[in-house]
């Protein structure tokens, strides 16, 4: 009698709308997991169209695309002798369901709509979807013809239900539904529910994979029970990156770890695991056994398939490991990176813009298009193709290949120092010796002449001229003249963004990046429309003591000795005159006058 289960979970880089190129990875992950040995495949939520596809959601065309993707699925000789479960959005009785389709064999076996809606801070799931409120209730859910044609099926399960295999019996949970007080692992795994699957897009956030490790491992500590988890990679045509993470856990104790931040598009994580474990360890819970008397019991949907084989009784099975977690300075330094790399190569364009002003914030932003240079280069170096394909397009020559990463950090930033009468050579220092070193394309602007240009129009049409504090004027004239370099500097950043590689005889524009943090947001310091308007920003969740941190990692880590003289330097953004060439103007003083200019 075989008891060991072989199940396999993934993190795949899916893209919105990208129906074809999201079906070609789902497939990839099948026939990973298969080659090694698993009977069972989970992927992220809302796989086969992308979880970023907000109010495309409303089109027919989705639910249409969707069905044909899954029904290729379905064809497919590599879904064949293996349990595949599969996100996508489903619509039953008019009603659209974010959903789990698990299959097996041409025959769908379950349609599992989402219980638990995210719909708090970055997620508007109540927006397209509505959560299905009918526990352990099952409908016949009516299959499109294409469907039909393959399947053999008129229509099958839709609801909440568990699937009953040969060996075991199996619940699924989506995403949010972890994340909620009263979890349905919990009446599951009562109900005599052993393996829990859980599909997510689940956001980075610094510090989170804490939260949704220890969710996952005390879920199993408190029932028993193997938990899997899948989890979506990349940024997916959103403004949020997603971690992959994927993992799976007995008993409490974590099997595998996937990959918090990889450019790899395809990562499928494998376990062999004993059911006597789970067995044994729910027999020792008087407690739950008690409270599994009274349970009301879920719909179970019978399948003629085991996840173990007869003669696996000697199969070796998966042992525990120590999570290894990420510290926050890594984070910083691999989770923006990984989703600036997603995003430009999905963008069409050829790199990246940054005002660099030789503070903390643009030098820090500047270190995470290094740490994105330097895993690209580390994923070419490790054969990945598919990452050598998209920088051959991102620079437009087909045989490319970079060589470390300062050469091919010139290749794709392009860093400007943008000085005023007010800057100091202190600053310009700071930013031509970081920009040396990580080798970026690095150019000097003056902006005097079209700040005096503004004024003159205005004095033109007024008959007056504002004065800087330090000349007698009031505080309202010092923060206008502040604000029309801050915003000169903005129209500088896009000028050089749409036409600097033209100039370079090189096709295409760059994406200009933001450089404004957390703290700046919420307390107002900074002006509106100046290099704070960007088309994205890497540090706009990120606080000053962080960032300030990372820099200090930069340093020891990437040797990038320019920072030194960075983190020691006050603060400013050098707006008002200098006193004696030095600097008199400091962000701490002035953030407690201003709020948003």
């Amino acid at each position: 009698m075989g008891r060991t289960v072989t199940v396999a979970t993934c993190a795949l880089n899916q893209w919105a709308l990208d129906f074809d190129g999201n079906l070609e990875r789902i497939l990839k992950s099948v026939e990973i997991a298969k080659c090694k040995g698993a009977r069972y495949r989970l992927g992220p939520e809302l796989e086969i169209c992308g979880y970023g596809c907000s109010d495309h959601y409303f089109e027919s065309d989705m639910l249409l695309h969707s069905f044909q993707a899954l029904a290729k699925l379905l064809e497919s000789p590599v879904t064949q002798d293996i349990i595949c479960d599969v996100g996508m959005p489903v619509m039953h009785r008019n009603v659209r369901y974010n959903c789990r389709v698990i299959f097996l064999n041409k025959k769908i076996l379950l349609i599992r709509p989402k219980m638990a809606l995210a719909n708090t801070g970055n997620y508007r799931e109540m927006r397209w979807f509505t959560p299905w409120n009918r526990s352990r209730q099952v409908e016949d859910y009516f299959l499109p013809r294409m469907i039909q044609e393959i399947t053999n099926q008129e229509s099958v399960p839709f609801g909440d239900a568990v699937l009953a295999t040969l060996d075991t019996c199996i619940g699924t949970e989506i995403c949010e539904e972890l994340w909620t007080p009263n979890s349905p692992h919990i009446e599951m795994g009562i109900d005599g529910v052993e393996i829990f699957t859980n599909s997510s897009a689940s956001h980075h956030v610094l510090r989170k994979a804490h939260m949704r490790v220890d969710l996952v491992n005390s879920a199993m500590t408190k029932n028993g029970g193997i938990y899997i988890l899948a989890n979506q990679k990349g940024c997916d045509g959103d403004r949020l990156y997603y971690d992959g993470c994927a993992m799976i856990s007995v008993n409490g104790a974590t099997v595998a770890q996937g990959l918090q931040f990889s450019l790899d598009a395809v990562e499928v994580l494998v376990a062999t695991l004993d059911l006597e474990d789970v067995r044994s360890y729910r027999a020792e819970i008087s407690s739950r056994n008690l409270a599994a008397s009274k349970v009301t019991p879920y719909c179970r949907i019978k399948v003629n398939f085991a996840l173990s084989r007869s003669d696996d009784i000697s199969t070796p099975t998966t042992e525990p490991i120590q999570w290894r977690y990420h510290s926050p300075e890594e984070e910083i330094s691999l989770g923006p990176a990984c989703w600036l790399w997603d995003y430009l190569r999905r963008s069409g364009q050829g790199g990246f813009l940054l005002p660099l002003s030789g503070g903390v914030d643009s030098s820090a932003t500047a270190c995470i298009v290094y740490s994105m240079c330097l895993q690209v280069c580390s994923a070419v170096l490790n054969g990945n193709q598919d990452v050598l394909n998209d920088v051959r397009k991102i620079v437009n020559n087909e045989a490319y290949a970079p060589k470390d990463p300062q050469e091919f950090c010139r290749h794709i930033l392009t860093t400007c120092y943008m000085a005023s009468e007010n800057s100091s050579q202190n600053t310009y220092d700071r930013a031509k010796s970081l920009a040396e070193q990580i080798g970026s394309y690095h150019i000097n602007i003056n902006i005097d002449g079209v700040v005096k240009a503004v004024w003159g129009i205005f004095s033109a049409v007024t008959g007056r001229l504002p004065q800087y504090h330090v000349c007698g004027g009031t505080s309202r004239e010092n923060l206008a003249l502040q604000n029309v370099q801050a915003r000169i500097r903005m129209v500088f950043a896009y000028l050089f963004a749409q036409l600097c590689l033209w100039t370079r005889g090189i096709p295409g524009g760059l994406l200009v990046l933001g450089t404004t943090n957390v703290d700046e947001s919420l307390q107002g310091y900074f002006t509106k429309y100046d290099c704070s308007s960007a088309d994205i920003n890497p540090i706009g969740g990120i606080s000053k003591n962080d960032l300030r941190s990372f820099i200090q990692y930069c340093l020891e880590n990437f040797h990038l000795t320019a920072l030194e003289s960075i983190i020691s330097a006050p603060p400013t953004a050098e707006l008002e005159p200098l006193k004696e060439g030095q600097v008199a103007q400091t962000d701490e003083v002035k953030s407690s006058e201003y709020e948003t200019k």
